[in-house]
């Protein structure tokens, strides 16, 4: 038996957009569009693609295996393709360009509720149901009592669905799709449904999915669950393949896509603030101990990150600070240049001039993984003069951090090296 579970390769799918479909009511209509269209083609002189506006590549020469057993992540923003995907490999459509082989048979939760009858009652429904998700009636007798435990409407299962509420609606959806044994799985944002106590069950139960060695395809905007779920994760931008790597790289380059990655930043005049204003940003940089530029650091070594800036007039009680925060939009810490009393004091009014506000950051201090940078200056509860909360990203490296002899990434973004001891009382 081969160990691959998908095969994928060169898949396009096209959709036309933007005209609505006519169809011909007769015989003769359809011969005179067809002469219509061929003598348009040879007047424009084109391959018959010159309507291009009307049409748009949800993907285009998309190729990857995935092995069986294996869980693999698909990300990517809105309109990426995700959805376009599993549908494909889920046999809804059809690629345009390409073809996807698959070995095994398939569960595909891709709209919750799909088939779902309002008029039956939820028993019906979970017969209904699975039936056209793949599901033998033996097979559904024997998960029925597992199916409406795990929804949670043993006390609706004999009524019709239409009086359900929506939350009733996808627990029960989701808990009849979730109880599939296939051999591949291919799940697409399901758990999204329901309530935060609801969402965890589900988590708990696409997890033991996974631990069973099915072979998984999962979609999600979660974050959390694409990396609690998976080992490796495929990131989608405008229907192609723009990386596939280990889960956590994976996550941490699609929430970076589109933020500067050089460990500087310059502001463009249309960036700054208004010509009114006081504060005039021109940099933000981080510095290794060498003072120079730098967009990975190390953890154990420390570093230094630099705001530089302009006051055009004098300013009383400016201040000037960070936010740092984790990819996932996880606050570390927020920090100003005056926080210090002695500083507050000294700067409590800043000529006009050229500054920069310099930070840093002790070794053994921060975790390993890719940060973002946010900057604010400002006169506390009177006026803000400038903020950018996503400036810059940087990453940390943990080479020479303390514990790295277990090769374990550790949780939380912090990583300090904290004084231990270690008494033996008695032997």
């Amino acid at each position: 038996m081969s160990d691959i579970a998908i095969r994928v390769e060169n898949i396009s799918k096209r959709y036309r957009i933007g005209l609505a479909q006519s169809r011909p009511d007769t015989l003769r209509d359809l011969l005179m569009a067809n002469i219509r269209r061929v003598g348009n083609l040879f007047r424009r002189g084109d391959n018959g693609d010159s309507d291009n506006l009307s049409h748009i590549w949800a993907l285009k020469g998309v190729s990857f295996e995935v092995a069986r057993g294996q869980v693999l992540g698909i990300v990517g923003r809105n309109g990426a393709g995700k959805s376009t995907l599993l549908k494909i490999l889920s046999r809804v459509t059809d690629p345009t360009e390409g073809f996807g082989e698959i070995h095994g048979r398939v569960g595909s939760l891709l709209e919750v509720g799909t088939g779902f009858h309002p008029e039956l009652s939820g028993r019906e429904n979970i017969y209904l149901n699975g039936a056209i998700l793949g599901m033998r009636r033996e097979e559904i007798d024997r998960k029925f009592d597992e199916i409406v435990d795990f929804s949670e409407v043993e006390k609706f299962i004999d009524t019709p669905v239409k009086r359900y509420s929506s939350g009733m609606y996808l627990r029960l959806a989701f808990a009849v799709a979730a109880h599939l044994e296939p051999e591949i799985l291919v799940v697409d944002e399901v758990l999204a449904v329901g309530d935060a106590e609801f969402q965890r069950k589900c988590l708990g139960k696409m997890s033991d999915v996974a631990q069973e060695g099915r072979t998984v395809l999962f979609v999600s905007h979660n974050m959390s669950a694409i990396q609690r779920l998976t080992q490796e994760t495929i990131v989608l931008d405008q229907g192609k393949i723009v990386m596939r790597a280990p889960t956590t790289e994976a996550v941490d380059f699609y929430l970076n896509m589109g933020l500067t990655k050089q460990g500087e930043r310059f502001w463009e005049p249309e960036e700054r603030s208004d010509a009114k204003s006081r504060f005039v940003p021109v940099a933000l940089r981080v510095l290794n101990p060498a003072g120079e530029v730098v967009d990975t650091v190390k953890a154990a070594e420390g570093f230094a990150i630099e705001l530089e800036y302009n006051l055009k007039v004098p300013i009383s009680g400016l201040r000037v600070g960070l936010y740092m925060m984790t990819t996932r939009g996880e606050y570390v810490f927020t920090s100003f240049d005056t926080d210090e009393r002695e500083k507050f004091e000294d700067f409590t009014n800043r000529d006009a001039g050229h500054y920069i506000s310099r930070c840093f950051i002790p070794p053994n201090l921060m975790n390993e993984g890719r940060y973002v940078l946010g900057v604010n200056a400002s006169v506390y509860r009177i006026q803000r003069f400038f903020q950018d909360d996503k400036a810059l990203t940087f990453t940390v490296d943990a080479t020479g951090a303390p514990g790295m002899q277990w090769p374990e990434q550790r949780l939380g973004p912090v990583r300090p090296k904290l004084n231990w001891q270690i008494e033996l009382k008695e032997k």
